[in-house]
């Protein structure tokens, strides 16, 4: 039985419905007039308080019956005006309560769809979701869904980036995730422990404010100093423990996902064919238990962390499921600059090195703190040559290879007729091998 007047062959158009955030969301843009307050009191506390002592009573009764329902109603009306839609090609979102803002996501576009839990918004069974697209330097959020909207919102758009119809995409659900690796809670406490930068950190907020306090016998200079050195040290050391606890990577049609995070969780997607550059990153004081860590660069993605401590063996296992037919050179392979290289960098000249494989462009550097960087070929933006007139006069030169991520590989240091040579030939196999790759798309 057909519809009259409605071709067999023509698909009617999905109603589309405009939802609301949660309705906790409010409390969250309620605190935008109380901010504005609080920083202008930091910025010049001595006014502040000069202005606070000038107040009676009764004038902070009245200011505080003012400004508490006028946050109220600020966000009350922010909620009120913020809607959001997903029709059958874009993510619609419309914010502003003066200005009106409507951001219109093409969902071919999308890189990753990142579901993050602060740890309040965990309290209240809320969740934030971050969008990544391509060619936005900006990430546009929906904050805050329900937990199990944001969930069912997040595979709908992952369905519908991979190809599904839309009629069909809200019902095919959260794809499986296989696990490969996790990262135990006391294996990467030991990595911190052992990280240059933590105890250099500490060292400084320890030194710093003594001295300090010597020199100027000041106690807001000390305050000013220290303080933040101490942040930096926390930062660098139970920060990067709370951020990275529980790492989880897991495998799954959509992509790699991650999830991580003691207070604040976070559950992030590496977007198959979008990584430009994986970093193996090997600490000195981690080489004698054979840990590294593996960094990411994402085009138009945030995401830079792939695993922050693991054996070499499982990092490039999940390696390899990022790189499909990459090979990870061993160290002692790499070619290392000519000798007469320690002309232009003494001693650390032999902390670079280059191999090329079949699939990636290989270049490390670093004595103390190894990099190894892998870049593929399909993703190699443009390749150049540089060389000064000191490197001219030892016959040396660097080589850069450009990713799409606007990041840049470098070899350094080589002979230059090598660097000529490799130049050619790094942009002969970037040809053919993005006339090779596959599209980036999603999997379905």
């Amino acid at each position: 039985m057909t519809t009259p007047g409605l071709d067999e062959g023509v698909r009617p158009k999905r109603v589309v419905v405009e939802r609301r955030l949660h309705p906790v969301t409010p409390f969250r843009r309620a605190w935008a007039p109380v901010a504005v307050v609080v920083g202008w009191a930091a910025h010049d506390p001595n006014q502040a308080q000069e202005q606070l002592t000038r107040l009676t009573t009764t004038t902070l009764l009245i200011v505080f019956a003012v400004v508490v329902p006028a946050a109220s109603l600020y966000g009350f009306l922010s909620w009120w005006f913020t809607h959001f839609s997903v029709t059958d090609s874009e993510l619609r979102i419309r914010t502003g309560l003066l200005f009106r803002r409507t951001a219109h996501i093409r969902l071919e576009r999308l890189q990753a769809v990142d579901l993050t839990q602060p740890l309040l918004a965990r309290l209240a069974g809320v969740a934030k979701l971050r969008l990544d697209v391509v060619g936005a330097d900006k990430k546009d959020e929906l904050a805050f869904l329900g937990a199990s909207e944001a969930r069912a919102l997040r595979a709908e758009l992952l369905a519908r980036a991979a190809g599904f119809a839309p009629e069909t995409a809200h019902e095919v659900g959260e794809a499986p995730a296989r696990e490969l690796l996790r990262v135990p809670a006391r294996e990467l406490a030991i990595a911190l422990m052992l990280t240059g930068a933590t105890w250099g950190a500490l060292a400084a907020a320890l030194v710093v404010p003594p001295v300090l306090w010597l020199a100027t016998h000041s106690v807001w200079t000390v305050l000013a100093t220290g303080l933040p050195l101490l942040g930096a040290a926390g930062a660098s050391s139970a920060g990067r423990f709370v951020g990275e606890y529980d790492w989880t990577v897991g495998e799954s049609p959509d992509g790699l996902r991650i999830d991580h995070g003691l207070l604040d969780r976070t559950h992030e997607t590496v977007p198959p064919g979008r990584v430009q550059t994986v970093r193996i990153v090997e600490p000195l004081l981690w080489r004698r238990r054979g840990w590294v860590r593996v960094e990411l660069d994402v085009a138009g993605s945030a995401n830079s962390v792939l695993v922050p401590v693991a054996p070499r063996a499982a990092a490039e296992a999940v390696i390899a499921r990022v790189l499909p037919g990459a090979e990870v050179p061993a160290t002692a392979t790499l070619s290392r600059p000519p000798r007469r290289a320690g002309r232009c960098l003494p001693l650390w000249w032999r902390g670079y090195g280059i191999a090329v494989t079949g699939g990636v462009f290989v270049a490390r550097h670093g004595l103390l703190r190894r990099s190894v960087a892998l870049v593929p070929h399909a993703k190699v933006q443009s390749v150049r040559l540089s060389q000064g007139p000191w490197k001219r006069l030892w016959r040396l030169a660097d080589v850069h290879v450009d990713t799409g991520a606007d990041k840049t590989v470098t070899a350094r240091l080589r002979d230059a007729r090598e660097a000529a040579e490799l130049l050619r030939g790094q942009a002969e196999r970037s040809r053919t091998g993005r006339r090779d790759a596959g599209p980036d798309q999603w999997m379905a």
